[in-house]
């Protein structure tokens, strides 16, 4: 099994802005108890125990996204024996993408780029990160991240599921895949209905995935029961194919143990879809090039 959306950090060697900034609440919770080191070793133990055997990290909010990368880079070389890729962070509107993009493809553990567009919606009034769906230069970033292979993952809102399945057609050779399920953050009925239906907007382009994963960031009580409705959806519309499990641990330490949400999701995936799920979309869309599976 692949763990396909994972964080590490060590804040000795990267610098974290927002895992220095004491006492301040996220969209995800108070981050107090993850504000220390999560390193290789303590997720290898979590996930082996469980029988993952390789993983995917996601960039997480260094102040330098190369110098992430680069440490990252050396994780993966010095831990051979746990299979590891790495979506790094490029700000793709920028006027020096292609500079940051050169110096990431030399990092041999480099397969995709994450740049977040969308976290909740207080949040993103103030960062004002929805704006890159209507920026030229993120457009051209995007045909640039096609052109050379690379994939993208996609953390948005539910709210702007429709805009981006409009921006996201336009590049169809580009593997884009949809963090946290696209964030119903909304647990009503309502709530789940409406990102439901708003989800098909995206789940209709055949070039984008889904994971199932950070579903306990916006409710810190989940349980099975609670995100059925979202995994059913998910795996309905997108089919096994399109659809990977992701921890997002260490931040969903906050509201399970691993083994609660392996074992709450994975009660939800039907026998048929299991390996697609928890291993084979992974293999395919972030392990194509690589040997390990």
């Amino acid at each position: 099994m692949i763990d396909a959306h994972h964080h590490l950090w060590d804040l000795n060697a990267v610098n974290y802005p927002w895992l220095m900034e004491k006492g301040k609440r996220r969209f995800f919770g108070d981050p107090t108890s993850i504000q220390r080191n999560y390193l290789i070793d303590e997720h290898i133990k979590l996930a082996n125990e469980l029988g993952f055997k390789g993983s995917v990290h996601i960039q997480v909010g260094a102040a330098d996204g190369l110098e992430e990368a680069q440490w990252i880079n050396r994780v993966v070389n010095e831990n051979q024996s746990w299979p590891m890729v790495q979506v790094a962070f490029c700000d793709l509107s920028s006027d020096q993408r292609e500079v940051h993009l050169d110096k990431l493809q030399k990092l041999s553990s480099v397969v995709g780029v994450r740049q977040i567009i969308g976290r909740s919606p207080a949040e993103d009034a103030n960062s004002k990160t929805n704006d890159l769906l209507t920026s030229d230069n993120f457009m051209q970033g995007l045909q640039s991240i096609s052109d050379r292979g690379l994939t993208f993952d996609l953390q948005i809102i539910p709210e702007l599921l429709k805009t981006c399945a409009s921006v996201f057609s336009q590049f169809p050779n580009l593997q884009v895949i949809l963090c946290h399920a696209g964030s119903p953050y909304n647990r009503t009925l309502e709530g789940i209905k409406s990102w439901a239906n708003d989800l098909t907007h995206l789940s209709n382009l055949s070039n984008v995935s889904c994971k199932l994963s950070g579903l306990g960031m916006f409710d810190h009580n989940w349980t099975g029961s609670t995100v059925a409705p979202i995994v059913t959806t998910v795996i309905d519309q997108f089919g096994s194919k399109r659809v990977m499990f992701g921890s997002n641990f260490p931040v969903d330490s906050l509201s399970s143990s691993f083994e609660q949400l392996f074992t709450r999701l994975s009660s939800n995936v039907d026998d048929k879809d299991f390996e697609d799920v928890f291993s084979k979309t992974a293999q395919r869309i972030y392990f194509s090039n690589f040997s390990a599976f």
